[in-house]
């Protein structure tokens, strides 16, 4: 049982998150999508920006390309927020994190007037709307507010989405294209049947993202509690290994997980406003520290996109389309700083296309 530092656990996320370019091993973006299990995709920009920081010359219509020819989808999964998902994880991942949807939906003071609908009621309802196609959601709240008159309209806008496993169609997502939501059953979109998630299966390929790495952390990126059993048996079955922190917590890893030294030198990098990388660990010390994420959290969630140096959340940024604006948390060292400037020319120049 190895003892890992918090230092060599942020490095080895950023080696196995494709962060750090001369470790990459994943090439490609439906592979790197796949890899990660998803990108974060509730605002339309944020998954072209985690692409474009782990693909070298990434084009973002790669992405769009994909999202139109239905090989990726745009769909509410882990923490009941948007994903870029690939079409397997899309039908097996949502059945999975759905009776967790369901307790945020019906502790939703929003939601509360359409908590005696059943789920069932809900789906029969949507998928006649729907009719195998899609709608848009303006349509789709007025067809089903008809439907179930006692319940506002603006309640069921909310609270079908996470209830009824509809995803969002294109052009919704698309690179440098406007389109309003527009809603279609994921199956019917995908033309195959949702599938019960191998937990096992998705236990190894979170750790090999995300890991070393506890069931509770897991719990933290799904939002799926109960999760400890599947890593323990696991574990006995000699199919992971453990490690400790540096409080002497237990972490559970894939045998042949990668550890990155200490000493592994970070590029500086800025992401969008969300990202997996720091949205997927109970313990947020080895990627954003609590003193960091307070001060980039606002009332309705963070302000700005994300800029992290050496491993952990350092500020945020702005870019109008013709200057950058970048509110550093701590003082930069000049390499620091002159990464800093790259990236901006980076990111400047992937906005351009």
């Amino acid at each position: 049982m190895t003892r890992l530092s918090t230092r060599a656990l942020t490095r080895t996320l950023w080696v196995r998150q494709q962060l750090v370019p001369e470790h990459r091993t994943v090439i490609g973006t439906t592979a790197m999508v796949d890899h990660l299990i998803g990108l974060q995709a509730q605002d339309n920009l944020p998954p072209y920006l985690s692409l474009a920081a782990r693909i070298d010359d990434f084009d973002p219509q790669d992405l769009s390309e994909l999202l139109e020819r239905r090989e990726l989808v745009r769909f509410r999964t882990m923490r009941g927020t948007v994903h870029v998902l690939t079409p397997r994880d899309a039908l097996g991942l949502r059945p999975w994190v759905q009776p967790a949807l369901d307790r945020v939906s019906a502790t939703s003071a929003q939601n509360k007037p359409a908590n005696h609908l059943t789920n069932d009621a809900l789906v029969e309802a949507a998928r006649k709307l729907t009719a195998g196609g899609s709608v848009p959601i303006g349509e789709l709240s007025a067809g089903l507010a008809a439907v179930f008159p006692d319940v506002p309209e603006p309640v069921l806008r909310h609270a079908a989405p996470e209830r009824v496993p509809l995803l969002q169609v294109p052009p919704r997502g698309l690179w440098k294209q406007s389109g309003g939501v527009v809603y279609a059953f994921a199956d019917d979109w995908l033309g195959s049947p949702f599938t019960a998630v191998d937990l096992s299966d998705l236990v190894r390929r979170y750790l090999r993202a995300y890991g070393p790495a506890t069931a509770a952390d897991m719990t933290k990126w799904s939002m799926v509690t109960r999760l400890g059993p599947a890593f323990k048996a696991l574990h006995r079955a000699g199919e992971l290994v453990t490690h400790t922190d540096e409080l002497g917590r237990t972490l559970y890893d894939v045998p042949d997980g990668a550890l990155a030294d200490e000493d592994l030198r970070l590029p500086t990098v800025m992401l969008g406003t969300y990202d997996n990388l720091f949205l997927s660990h109970a313990d947020r010390d080895r990627i954003a520290p609590d003193e960091v994420r307070r001060r980039w959290m606002g009332p309705n969630g963070g302000v700005g996109p994300t800029l992290f140096a050496d491993g952990l959340l350092a500020g945020s940024w702005r870019y109008d389309g013709d200057r950058f604006e970048v509110e550093a948390y701590r003082p930069l060292s000049a390499v620091e700083l002159r990464d800093v400037e790259r990236e901006k020319e980076r990111i400047a120049a992937l906005l351009a296309r």
